[in-house]
């Protein structure tokens, strides 16, 4: 009778170490969503924007892209350029799978980046001159253990 009462026992610890198991793996899943991966660093970067808060998304913009406009002129622009000239105070947006990109430039003559990640981003915006959709590729490189976010300015 004790022999059955301890199997039963271990039988359960059994179950639940291997629930706890996998709780622990899905809740890994879903919060390794997060900016340590070239996606969630989009996502992030987006969810910043929505939230109309540019000074940190601007801050997930690679240093050569943070050359290119000042912290105070990009939130100025977007805030003016979408908000202002659209009408347009939300958006939502889809992210594609990524693409691995070899040896990228973000400009023509400008830095190798050897891997980058390389999403198409569909913004939906609805504003005061009707519902548009905007698609904007973005470029993830991973810098000094930090995934940023790049454009293509090729021509």
């Amino acid at each position: 009778m004790r022999k059955r009462q301890r199997q039963r026992q271990f039988l359960v610890g059994m179950v639940g170490v291997f629930l706890l198991i996998i709780i622990v793996l899905i809740l890994n899943l879903i919060f390794s969503f997060g900016k340590d991966t070239a996606a969630g660093t989009v996502h992030q970067f987006y969810e910043y924007e929505q939230d109309g808060d540019f000074g940190r998304s601007w801050e997930l913009l690679h240093p050569v892209m943070q050359e290119k406009f000042g912290r105070s002129a990009y939130f100025q622009d977007k805030a003016h350029v979408f908000i202002g000239h659209f009408g347009a105070e939300t958006f939502s947006y889809e992210v594609s799978d990524s693409k691995k990109l070899k040896d990228w430039r973000m400009e023509k003559e400008g830095e190798v980046f050897e891997t980058v990640y390389e999403f198409e981003v569909e913004l939906t915006y609805h504003g005061k001159y009707g519902h548009f959709l905007y698609i904007q590729y973005v470029y993830v490189v991973k810098e000094e253990k930090e995934w940023m976010i790049l454009w293509d300015y090729k021509k």
